[in-house]
């Protein structure tokens, strides 16, 4: 199981070419992201617990801007380097997203 990340400049179409607004994407975490998401309450206040490490998660603009915040608890909190380095890349696409309106990040749970 792992979690793949994509940047996107818009809603990503999730039937057919989502290729049209990938921006940029981050495939090399994807256990270790899940392993670190696993850890948090999908029902708590944040939104990164929201992620479904088995299907598709999106988070738009604004809500990349909050879970942003939140990777960086998180980072603070980690003590595994490959858990610590994902969590690095969530942040800077997360942030990226939160700077350009109308952008997506795509959790691909699998």
């Amino acid at each position: 199981m792992g979690i793949e990340l994509e940047l996107h400049s818009g809603r990503p179409v999730r039937k057919g070419s989502s290729r049209d607004t990938l921006l940029r994407g981050s495939y090399q975490h994807g256990e270790a992201l899940a392993r670190s998401l696993s850890t948090l309450d999908r029902h708590g206040p944040g939104k990164l617990g929201w992620v479904d490490p088995y299907g598709d998660t999106l988070f738009n603009d604004q809500e990349a801007r909050v879970a942003r915040q939140e990777v960086d608890v998180l980072v603070r909190q980690c003590a595994d380097t490959k858990e610590k380095a994902a969590l690095l890349d969530l942040a800077d696409l997360l942030e990226a997203c939160a700077a350009t309106p109308g952008s997506y990040v795509w959790f691909i749970g699998g």
